[in-house]
């Protein structure tokens, strides 16, 4: 069989196994069109590709279809016996797991409830997208196989850790609805790190190098050993002892006695233990040795009983490093799994490029609505359901990931819109005054969209009357609001230019003729408010007709507010300095009494988050 370029191997297993399903289901006959669609409903990530994909289908399928029925059974029981000695549960429960929707494809050599999971952030920063990729998928096996899942701070560099991040990262994982069977710190095993590196040298797995940093690195680019390598597992104990209490930082470090002239310089004796004469944020100064997440991570993964180690492809080259340090020890290898990193076009998730924009103020801070991290995201208004759903809407793949934001905001405004109230705005850079004329006596007469008004008095700037409102145009449990109006309102210029001469529609109001427009010096009413043109249009009734409809704020009833519209923060790898824009706004009043943190559709503006009193932050149009 020929194997289409770009299509790997784990592919390939997919297809085969879904079409032997397929052909076992229906007489030894699979059906091209059947297999694809049930491809894409396991893994949403291939849609994309699909018709690069169908040849390789198609010719999976007729190689399957010149089977007897007999081999294809044959060959369907030899693949789902593969999965483990839990084969039959986890058949059940894999099928299960698709039609609730699951798209991560299954485990290798997975037994149903002995998986076991970890999510092994450093606490250096708060978390992104990136982090809320690994934590969900990592959750999601788990609980896919009914096993556990590990949450283990990888807290073994001092100098960048805080304890803001600790608490950062569970407040993340807690919005996320991420439950941990088991939350534990690296630092808490550092005694027991300890007496596996002395193993490490007592089976000559590692050195103790006094050699100058530039040295080092200088050797290990040319593949030269150094005088250290050659010592006794003696004299490497006595240096050892040493790191504790003589030597200084940079002065010594544990390296791994691996190849200098390997191919993969993970391999040329890479540091495993080094001095760092920190605070830390949980231990203090109690330690100054600390591992590297080389050594850590695979002593951690094999005590902690990890069957299945999944990070992102990034650590691919680090793999041979991980299984030679539990060779050398003669612990049990967990199966390390590789998936592509996810972050968006133009949002950094390097927190190398994140501290120093915080540092520099060009962003407010982590929760800045620029940035892809979980708080930045939840005060933008992105909801966590959505950003599970993205994640796995992705799949598991090493295929490169950096979909478009737009992915994200789609999915979010699905699960937003039915419970996200409508509210009137009008920018201040696109706004003129709409005073209507021949408005009738009485106000409170029936009106067809059976809300009407409520009552109606006089005030100093003319007869006002109060308009009930629905706050959902489908939802009715959300209820309605009252809006004060007179005869002026806000408009948008824009809405009304080219319209002089032609009925419009203010939404949820009545009809308006637009008749002038005419240029005042205090915006038409007296105020000194504005300078400016307005317009004056005349009343032609409430009945609902087919014309261009506008919104509008009543002058009776606005309030100012502000709307932060968050941008690409980087352009062409260049910070783009236009990347938040500041939307002065008229609101109706009801804006200022929406709760923080509630979610608001501007009509014909975009869905938006209350971010404080009067200020809000645009999620998405």
């Amino acid at each position: 069989m020929v194997i289409m370029m770009g299509i790997d191997e784990g592919d390939i297993a997919l297809i085969r196994r879904v079409a032997l399903k397929n052909a076992v289901e229906h007489d030894g006959k699979a059906r091209v069109d059947k297999v694809t669609a049930k491809i894409i409903a396991i893994r949403p990530d291939l849609r994309v590709g699909v018709k690069a994909l169908i040849p390789t289908i198609k010719e999976v399928v007729e190689e399957i279809n010149r089977l007897s029925i007999d081999e294809q059974k044959s060959e369907l029981d030899a693949i789902e016996h593969v999965m483990g000695e839990g084969r039959v549960e986890a058949k059940a429960d894999l099928a299960e797991a698709e039609r609730k929707g699951f798209t991560l494809p299954p485990l290798p050599n997975a037994v149903m409830g002995s998986v076991v999971t970890r999510f092994p952030p450093e606490p250096n920063g708060y978390p992104h997208i990136g982090h809320a990729k690994a934590v969900i998928i990592d959750e999601e096996y788990a609980r896919m196989y009914k096993g556990r899942f590990i949450l283990r701070f990888d807290d073994t560099n001092p100098a960048k850790e805080k304890r803001e991040y600790y608490d950062a990262i569970l407040d993340g994982l807690r919005w996320l609805s991420v439950k941990p069977d088991l939350i534990k710190n690296t630092s808490d095993d550092i005694e027991l790190l300890y007496r596996y590196a002395e193993r490490l040298i007592e089976v000559d797995g590692a050195y103790v190098c006094t050699c100058k940093p530039e040295i080092i690195k200088r050797n290990r680019a040319s593949g030269i050993e150094c005088m250290c390598r050659s010592l006794s597992k003696e004299e490497n104990m006595e240096r050892w002892r040493k790191m504790f209490n003589e030597y200084r930082q940079n002065q010594a470090i544990l390296r791994f006695r691996g190849d200098m002239k390997s191919t993969n310089t993970v391999m040329r004796d890479p540091t495993l233990f080094r001095i760092i004469e920190h605070e830390h944020p949980l231990k203090g100064h109690r330690y100054r040795v600390w591992p590297t997440y080389d050594f850590a991570a695979s002593i951690e993964d094999s005590i902690d009983g990890v069957t299945h180690a999944l990070r992102s492809k990034e650590y691919e080259l680090r793999n041979e490093l991980y299984y030679a340090i539990l060779d050398r020890l003669g612990m049990r290898r967990p199966m390390v799994l590789e998936f592509s990193r996810l972050e968006f076009e133009g949002m950094p998730v390097s927190k190398r490029r994140i501290v120093p924009l915080i540092e520099k103020g060009l962003v407010m801070g982590w929760d800045d609505p620029r940035l892809p991290t979980l708080a930045a995201l939840r005060r933008r208004g992105i909801r966590p359901e959505a950003i599970r759903e993205f994640v796995l809407s992705l799949g598991f793949t090493k295929a490169d990931t950096k979909p478009p934001f737009e992915m994200l905001e789609a999915i979010n405004r699905k699960v937003i819109d039915a419970d996200a109230i409508r509210l009137f705005m009008v920018r201040r850079d696109d706004c003129i005054r709409l005073k209507v004329e021949g408005l009738e006596q009485s106000p409170d007469m029936g009106r067809e969209d059976g809300y009407g008004y409520a009552d109606s008095h006089g005030s100093k700037k003319g007869r006002t009357a109060l308009v009930r409102i629905r706050n959902h145009p489908t939802n009715d449990a959300l209820g309605t609001r009252e809006v004060r109006v007179g005869d002026t309102f806000y408009i948008p210029l824009s809405d009304v230019r080219d319209a002089i001469g032609r009925e419009v529609r203010l939404i949820d109001l009545y009809n308006v003729m637009i008749e002038r427009m005419e240029h005042t010096d205090d915006g038409g009413d007296g105020d000194g408010d504005r300078d400016g043109p307005v317009v004056y249009g005349r009343f032609t009734g409430y009945e609902v007709k087919y014309v261009k409809k506008v919104q509008w704020v009543s002058v009776d009833d606005a309030i100012n507010g502000i709307v932060l519209v968050p941008k690409q923060l980087y352009i062409d790898d260049s910070y783009n300095r236009e990347s938040l824009e500041t939307v002065h706004a008229y609101m109706e009043s009801y804006a200022g009494k929406v709760a923080v943190g509630s979610m608001v559709q501007f009509v014909r503006f975009g869905f938006c988050r209350v971010d404080a009193s009067g200020i809000f932050i645009m999620s998405h149009k």
